[in-house]
C-alpha cells in the first residue's frame, strides 16, 4: 500500500491509526451490522457517537461547562455571517484584525450587518506578520472582537491574544485547533472547519459561551441561529454524521495515543523547528514570515525564482511529497504540518530540500 507525505493545507492528512480503525468499522460499527455512514442520526448508537465526540472535545480542550459545543455544517466561512447575526446585536459594531484572506472575508461579511471596524492590518506586507495592536484603537462598545488565530495561507499566528476587556473575543481557529492547549475561557466564541486537524471536510465546530446566544438578529435564518442548534443538541437537522464520527476517533487518538494537547504541542513545535531551522540556514530556500509570528502548522517558503519553485514542486511530487505548492495569492511553496503529519515526514522533506539545494543552488 502506498502512502505519500501529504502537506495539504486542507483537507489534510489524518492519523493512519484513525483511518485504519475507520476502515475496520466501515461495514459494521461495533456490532451494529451497519456503517456509521448509513445509520440514522436519531438512533441510540449514533447518539453515543456524537455524545462521545462532544465529551472528548470538552475533555481534550478543557472547555468550561458554561460553553456550548455545536457540530454544524457550512464550513468556517458560514461563520463569517453567523457570528455577526448572533453577536452583533447590541451596538451593531465589531472590531477586526485583518491578517489574511479569511480575516478579510470575515470582516467584509460582517460589514453587511453592522460596523466592521478594522483595528489593524498586515496587508501592506502581504500578511507576512501579525500587526502590533494599540488598545486605544479598540472600540469600547464593540459587540465582539474578531481575530484569525492562525493564518493558513500566509503562515502567521497570534502568539499573544489582544486584551479586549468586556468585549468578547472571537477567533477563527480552523488551522490551529487541537495543535496546542487553548484557554477557552479567554474567548466568547471559537470556530473551526474540521478538515485540517479534526477530521474530513463537512464539519464545523463552534464553541460559544452560553450568555452570547439567544439574541440573534430578527433576520437570522433558523439554520444560522446558535440557540436553535444548542437547544437541539446539534440535531436540528441531519448533522454531518460521518465527519463527526471521524472527529471522535481523532480526539480519541489525541487523548490516548498522543497523550493530550501539551504533548501534541511539543511534537508540533519539534516538527516546525526542524523545517524552520533548515530554512534559516539554507542558501536557496527562505521562509516568508517574520520569525516571531511563525505558524507551527503552515510554513510558506520560496526560492526567489518562480521557475525553481515550479521545478521543486514537480520533483517533490514525483518523490511523494505532495500538495506543497503555495496558495495562488502568495506563490512559492507551503508545507502544512498538521497534527497527523509524522515527524519523519518533515525530516524526509528537509532531506529532499537539502538535496535539491545542492543540485540547484
Amino acid at each position: 500500500m502506498k502512502r505519500v507525505y501529504n502537506f495539504s493545507a486542507g483537507p489534510s492528512v489524518l492519523p493512519e491509526s484513525v483511518l485504519r480503525r475507520a476502515a475496520d468499522e466501515m461495514l459494521d460499527y461495533q456490532g451494529s451490522g451497519q456503517s456509521v455512514m448509513e445509520m440514522s442520526h436519531r438512533s441510540k448508537i449514533y447518539e453515543g457517537i456524537i455524545g462521545s465526540a462532544e465529551s472528548l472535545l470538552r475533555e481534550v480542550m478543557g472547555i468550561p461547562s458554561n460553553y456550548k459545543v455545536l457540530f454544524l455544517q457550512g464550513g468556517a466561512s458560514s461563520q463569517f455571517a453567523m457570528v455577526p447575526m448572533n453577536l452583533m446585536n447590541k451596538n451593531h459594531k465589531a472590531d477586526f484584525v485583518v491578517t489574511g484572506q479569511w480575516a478579510t472575508k470575515a470582516q467584509k461579511e460582517a460589514s453587511r450587518y453592522g460596523e466592521a471596524h478594522i483595528v489593524a492590518s498586515s496587508k501592506d506586507k502581504t500578511f507576512s506578520y501579525i500587526p502590533d495592536l494599540d488598545p486605544a484603537a479598540f472600540s469600547k462598545d464593540a459587540d465582539y472582537f474578531h481575530i484569525c488565530m492562525n493564518n493558513t495561507i500566509y503562515g502567521t499566528r497570534f502568539t499573544k491574544l489582544p486584551e479586549t476587556g468586556d468585549v468578547p473575543l472571537v477567533a477563527d481557529i480552523s488551522s490551529c485547533i487541537l495543535s496546542e492547549p487553548i484557554d477557552v475561557s479567554k474567548f466568547g466564541l471559537l470556530y473551526a472547519g474540521a478538515q485540517k486537524n479534526m477530521g474530513p471536510a463537512g464539519l464545523t465546530v463552534v464553541i460559544v459561551r452560553e450568555d452570547l446566544i439567544g439574541n440573534a438578529m430578527d433576520i437570522t435564518p433558523t439554520m444560522f441561529n446558535y440557540q436553535i442548534h444548542a437547544d437541539n443538541g446539534s440535531m436540528y437537522n441531519t448533522p454531518p454524521c460521518y465527519a463527526i464520527y471521524i472527529c471522535m476517533l481523532v480526539l480519541d487518538w489525541i487523548k490516548n495515543e498522543i497523550g493530550g494537547l501539551e504533548k501534541m504541542k511539543e511534537i508540533n513545535e519539534h516538527k516546525a523547528g526542524i523545517l524552520y531551522d533548515f530554512l534559516d540556514q539554507s542558501s536557496l530556500f527562505k521562509g516568508t514570515v517574520v520569525k516571531k509570528d511563525r505558524s507551527i502548522m503552515n510554513v510558506p517558503f520560496v526560492t526567489g525564482s518562480d521557475e525553481l519553485d515550479a521545478k521543486f514542486v514537480k520533483e517533490a511530487t514525483a518523490a511523494d511529497f505532495v500538495n506543497l505548492k503555495g496558495h495562488r495569492s502568495v506563490g512559492g511553496m507551503r508545507a502544512s504540518i498538521y497534527n497527523a503529519m509524522p515527524v519523519e515526514g518533515v525530516e524526509k522533506l528537509v532531506e529532499f530540500m537539502r538535496d535539491f539545494e545542492k543540485k540547484n543552488g
